[in-house]
């Protein structure tokens, strides 16, 4: 056995994002159940870590549906950068935060991608501290039942709960409307791009691949994602 495995960094068919996307989800929703587990038998520092680690793996599927719609060798090599950072896959963390704050427009939910906020790497080193001691400051140790309690703990596996919610089956005919829709005004101007995500909705409520009615995206991108 290679000591290294060997990284793939090429373009994916939409057969193969629809594969990834659904072994991250899977993989979104194991980890977590663990998180559980741990969290029932007071084990709240790992428990906390496991969640994130879920959480990561639910931040998989929205790069895989960038990679999908890359237009060339640069886009595809941006796409497997930021699938394999920690910090890139973590952006959907303060989603509950957000809802909490009253966002439902999917405008409200911009900051989430701030490419200046330092909010992923607060939770990868969080990640870090359930895991690990370390030293700090003036030669501290930090020791993870000291920094993780069964509130933080509780709170990211919510969080990690309510990303890999969804483990319905991704199929390649949803993909290839994902790129049909998206790929001609993707990282054009954000009104285009809104009204390719509704009719790319639309289309997936006429093949019978979403259960939701035609107006749910339309209410999420211009008005409101609950009434």
């Amino acid at each position: 056995m290679d000591k290294k495995l060997k990284r793939y960094k090429g373009a994916l068919s939409p057969q193969q994002i629809a594969e990834g996307i659904n072994v991250a989800n899977k993989n979104a929703y194991r980890l977590v159940r663990d998180a559980e587990y741990l969290c029932d038998v007071d084990r709240y520092p790992s428990a906390a870590s496991l969640a994130i680690l879920s959480i990561e793996e639910s931040g998989k599927v929205s790069i895989l549906r960038q990679l999908a719609l890359a237009r060339d060798e640069k886009e595809i090599a941006e796409c497997w950068k930021d699938y394999r950072s920690h910090a890139k896959k973590n952006v959907h963390w303060r989603l509950l935060e957000l809802f909490k704050k009253g966002a439902r427009r999917l405008e409200d939910f911009r900051p989430l991608f701030d490419e200046t906020s330092n909010h992923p790497y607060i939770l990868d080193q969080l990640k870090q501290i359930g895991f690990y001691t370390d030293c700090f400051g003036k030669a501290r140790w930090l020791i993870p039942e000291n920094y993780i309690d069964k509130s933080v703990a509780k709170d990211v596996i919510q969080i990690a709960n309510l990303l890999s919610k969804s483990r319905k089956e991704v199929t390649v005919l949803e993909i290839e409307l994902w790129i049909k829709h998206m790929k001609p005004v993707w990282k054009t101007d954000l009104v285009a791009m809104k009204k390719a995500i509704i009719t790319w909705s639309k289309d997936m409520v006429e093949h019978g691949l979403s259960e939701k009615s035609e107006n749910d995206m339309e209410k999420f991108v211009t008005t409101g994602l609950f009434q």
